[in-house]
């Protein structure tokens, strides 16, 4: 069984003041996350700005960050789709240069069935039956919740080894781990949520903060494990404000507003994204100066 590790970072992508992709300061930023706190990267996911990126600017991204952390930490590329046929594509191409896991989102907009919702990741799985699939649930972006029972039986297939449950739904994510085996690695889709989840059973976190506070969040899970709870509450309420921040308007605006505060060349985004107000740069400013993370 593949292991992800407890801190997984949905990775931004960065670009250029022309609006292409920063492939220099990607393989960096991907570096710098790993010496500190994360496991995995997350590459063209939500964060990363999934939707305006190109296939071919997808595919460069994983090459690049192969690359930048090689031996290091593990890449999981984001090739979900909301076309079967698509997302097969992506992820077989995505394999055959080694990356180690993909992230597949629910489809987005068509809003298939439980049934057609098996039948999509179920089609990739058997496309790729030696790539682990971390399946994605974010119905607030989606527009379809993936049920419980859907994953239980998504998780009898042998490569889909886990699932980022970004519902924000506690009772969801306890009913998951209910019923699926224990191999079966849930993460957090929310920071916030991290030690709640690891409460009912969760592994870890895919994460937003991670860019800026990995280490900490490391520290929280690796305290909840050996049973500190108190350090891993501490933890978790200091952090508490910056997890609000980074979400003030539509991820990943905060995030990458954050690291141009700490000196990071990751540009703007794209359209149909804009950047934030006067309003929410100050509150961001604020938290990161109480945190000293400026």
């Amino acid at each position: 069984m593949v292991d992800f590790g407890t801190v997984i970072t949905a990775m931004i992508t960065p670009f250029k003041a022309d609006g292409s992709v920063n492939y220099e300061v990607a393989g960096k930023l991907a570096a710098n996350l790993v010496d500190n706190g994360t496991d995995t990267l997350v590459i063209c996911g939500t964060t990363g700005e999934s939707p305006t990126l190109s296939w071919d600017e997808e595919y460069q991204l994983f090459v690049e960050v192969l690359q930048a952390v090689a031996g290091k930490a593990k890449v999981i590329a984001g090739c979900g789709s909301n076309s079967t046929k698509e997302a097969i594509a992506a992820t077989e191409k995505a394999a055959r240069i080694g990356v180690h896991g993909s992230l597949q989102v629910v489809p987005y907009y068509n809003k298939p069935p439980q049934a057609g919702l098996y039948k999509h990741f179920q089609a990739i799985a058997q496309a790729c039956p030696d790539l682990p699939m971390l399946l994605y649930n974010i119905p607030g972006r989606t527009g379809q919740n993936l049920s419980p029972e859907t994953v239980v039986q998504l998780a009898q297939i042998d490569n889909i080894v886990g699932i980022k449950e970004a519902s924000g739904n506690l009772d969801q994510a306890s009913e998951i781990r209910r019923l699926t085996p224990q191999e079966f690695q849930i993460y957090a889709g929310d920071d916030s949520l991290t030690l709640p989840l690891l409460a009912v059973g969760a592994k870890g976190v895919v994460s937003v903060a991670s860019h800026l506070v990995g280490n900490q969040l490391k520290q929280m899970i690796e305290s909840f494990n050996v049973g500190n709870i108190q350090i891993a509450t501490e933890i978790h309420l200091q952090l508490f404000p910056l997890f609000k921040a980074l979400f003030l308007t539509t991820n990943p605006i905060p995030v990458k507003q954050a690291l141009k505060l700490q000196g990071w060349n990751v540009g703007s985004v794209r359209p149909p994204l804009c950047e934030a107000d006067a309003e929410i740069c100050q509150k961001l400013e604020d938290v990161l100066h109480k945190l000293s993370l400026i």
